[in-house]
């Protein structure tokens, strides 16, 4: 079952809450927030528009928050985004309950809302490694990802279940309700200032001492909050611009098992996310099923997926072939992605959907573990600000790809190709580029 040991650590238990209290919550305003754009439009386009307008703040905020995190007390920094994202909410239930249907005013909270997130979400991520030791790094990563899965499961199931009880405004105040909360979780973390270390270079190993305890893994730079709060272990702080996030890219290039980790998940994301067919597949393909049936089963497949790869994460997280299990489970997401493709029966192919789910939770861990073990302390923000943005921004170009190519060649031969074409790729770039399937925690 899963891995529990990083939630020993009251630090890191107060971390993993605010992520779990507001998983459920933030679903509530995804499903909102495009709800009621599409009442007051009556025009999916619109409802287009509204998520373009979140995407490009989270990018560069997300981007941005990352060298703000390697240059403050990440602690601060966790308070002033998570009151923010609060503030913003609590924003939405007035302008709902009131009535002013307005969109442009939507848009412009939903922008700064993401921008918040792509701040808190970067900040988040460089803090695990911290809170917990290099050895329990793929456990705490899977026990973060599995309630965010959950999170994006049943969040939008209670969304569609509430609004017909309590009405649409009320769902922002519960996300608003569940951010405070989760406010004090963050308050009671230690302080996280910059660590002394101020490396230029990723290092090639996870490091010698990846059985210690939290605090101990000095030759790593992994001291948790407990032992970094203050004194001459805090680094004197550095100005935050555009130019340390240049150089968080330039750290990506001269570390090639960071590059090759995130190649791998755009190899995975821009090739393999079918989901801008899954629309089409469930009015055509699987119509006799019942098209609601088919497309709601078809979105919920993945997250269902990894959940349950959450859920049993303690079969893989102590594995020490970080690198070969991020190929093996990339190779099996396109595997089951083309499966998915050949799939006549909705039934297969929501299996063979969910069988990715977990494949991609797995690749999710080891990425995230790999990232979080080689970069040094002072530079795990600008490189989670850089996954915050593949994460994201590589199923929105997935979109626009799957959907040029299910025009062309149709949507199951479209579905299927790009999966086989993940798998090929993914062994190509294993053997041509051995870095990655040698490095070990």
């Amino acid at each position: 079952m899963m891995d529990t040991r990083p939630l020993r650590h009251l630090p890191f238990r107060r971390l993993w809450s605010s992520t779990a209290l507001t998983a459920m919550g933030s679903q509530l305003t995804a499903v909102a927030v495009p709800k009621q754009v599409y009442d007051i439009t009556g025009s999916s386009a619109w409802v287009g528009y509204a998520s373009f307008a979140g995407l490009i703040p989270l990018v560069l905020f997300a981007l941005w928050g990352g060298a703000i995190a390697d240059t403050v007390d990440r602690r601060k920094l966790l308070l002033v985004s998570n009151a923010g994202i609060a503030v913003t909410s609590l924003l939405f239930w007035v302008q709902a309950a009131t009535g002013a249907e307005s969109v442009l005013l939507l848009m412009v909270l939903l922008a700064s809302q993401q921008a918040f997130f792509g701040i808190n979400q970067t900040t988040r991520s460089a803090s695990i490694a911290r809170l917990v030791s290099l050895e329990e790094l793929p456990a705490a990563n899977a026990l973060m990802s599995t309630v965010s899965s959950i999170g994006m499961v049943f969040g939008p199931l209670l969304a569609g279940a509430l609004i017909p009880v309590i009405g649409l405004p009320e769902l922002y105040l519960i996300d608003a309700v569940g951010l405070c909360v989760a406010l004090w979780a963050v308050w009671r973390l230690p302080a996280l200032p910059p660590l002394t270390r101020t490396g230029t270079e990723p290092r090639t190993t996870a490091g010698t001492k990846t059985g210690t305890k939290p605090g101990t893994a000095k030759a790593a730079g992994t001291k948790t909050g407990a032992e970094t709060g203050t004194g001459s272990g805090a680094a004197a702080p550095r100005v935050a611009g555009w130019r340390e996030v240049a150089a968080g890219f330039r750290y990506i290039v001269a570390s090639r098992v960071l590059l090759l980790s995130f190649i791998a998940d755009i190899v995975a994301m821009v090739f393999g996310m079918p989901r801008a067919l899954f629309p089409q597949l469930a009015a055509t393909t699987y119509a006799p099923w019942g098209e609601g049936l088919a497309l709601g089963l078809l979105f919920a497949a993945i997250p269902i997926g990894a959940v349950a790869g959450g859920l049993f994460s303690g079969i893989f997280s102590r594995a020490r072939n970080h690198g070969v299990m991020v190929i093996a489970s990339v190779v099996a997401w396109g595997i089951a992605v083309a499966g998915s493709g050949l799939s006549s029966s909705l039934w297969w192919a929501a299996a063979f959907l969910m069988a990715g789910g977990v494949a991609d939770m797995i690749s999710m861990v080891f990425r995230g573990a790999i990232l979080q073990s080689v970069a040094t302390d002072d530079m795990r923000g600008r490189m989670q600000g850089v996954f915050t943005v593949v994460v994201a921004g590589g199923p929105r170009v997935a979109d626009l790809v799957h959907g040029m190519a299910g025009a062309a060649l149709g949507t199951r031969t479209a579905v299927t190709a790009g999966g086989l074409l993940v798998v090929v790729a993914m062994l190509v770039l294993a053997v041509a580029m051995p870095a990655l399937r040698r490095y070990r925690a």
